[in-house]
């Protein structure tokens, strides 16, 4: 393994947020007994930020009981993962493809030295799910990925992928080696903290402005430039395509 590539999937590569909102409500509803009325911006967060910050804006009592919260926890994250799966055939129906990430994700995959996987906080069965339906899951390592199921914030999680990359293959991951895709100022703030670069499409909630004042090393408008994502790719981690 000469570098790591990982990638967010959520409006990184694809777009199935109204099959997210609707797993979301279902299982908030069944773990707490209310409706989902208010839903907190999910840009960059984790299925557990997102979890407990609906608490706090549904007015759900938390906080008391470490223990009682992270009983809640999981229950939220299996009935999360339940609801999700009986959504399955509607992923296709209602979600899409960003422009170019197949492709991209295909080419990428084609360089030499190259290891994929993601980052990303979506629970990891739903990780799985989501690539699966759209014939991204063959393309990544999903076993050193970093998901929504590990509780740790993302910068540490990138960290942790670093290290899970590092024993599998046996070659140390170096900050100029690794790179994560991602498409909000969150992301890039967790690649700066996890010593990774960061490539940042603006297909997400952030502008390219936005992006390049966070300090993304190159922000792109989407990834349907298969050629630029990849020279961007080789150029960050400081491996050329003929090495």
């Amino acid at each position: 393994m000469d570098r790591l590539v990982l990638w967010n999937i959520d409006l990184t590569l694809l777009d199935v947020g109204r099959v997210s909102r609707d797993a979301y409500a279902d299982a908030f509803r069944r773990v707490t007994g209310r409706p989902l009325a208010a839903l907190p911006q999910l840009a960059g967060r984790s299925d557990t930020e997102i979890f407990f910050e609906s608490l706090y804006l549904n007015d759900v009592p938390t906080g008391e009981d470490e223990v009682a919260d992270a009983e809640l926890l999981a229950r939220y994250c299996w009935e999360l993962e339940a609801a999700f799966a009986l959504r399955q055939d509607e992923l296709l129906q209602q979600g899409r493809l960003l422009p170019g990430a197949l492709d991209a994700v295909t080419a990428a995959a084609s360089l030499p030295g190259m290891v994929q996987t993601v980052l990303t906080g979506t629970i990891k069965p739903n990780a799985v799910a989501k690539l699966r339906a759209f014939g991204l899951d063959r393309f990544f390592d999903l076993e050193i990925g970093g998901t929504g199921s590990d509780a740790y914030p993302r910068g540490s999680l990138l960290l942790l992928v670093k290290s899970q990359a590092a024993a599998k293959y046996s070659s140390p991951v170096a900050d100029e080696s690794a790179v994560y895709i991602a498409d909000s100022v969150r992301d890039v703030e967790a690649a700066a903290i996890g010593g990774a670069r960061c490539i940042a499409v603006a297909t997400g909630r952030s502008t390219a402005p936005e992006l390049r004042d966070a300090g993304a090393d190159v922000v792109l408008t989407d990834l349907s430039d298969t050629n630029q994502v990849i020279a961007a790719i080789d150029r960050l981690t400081m491996v050329t395509a003929d090495r």
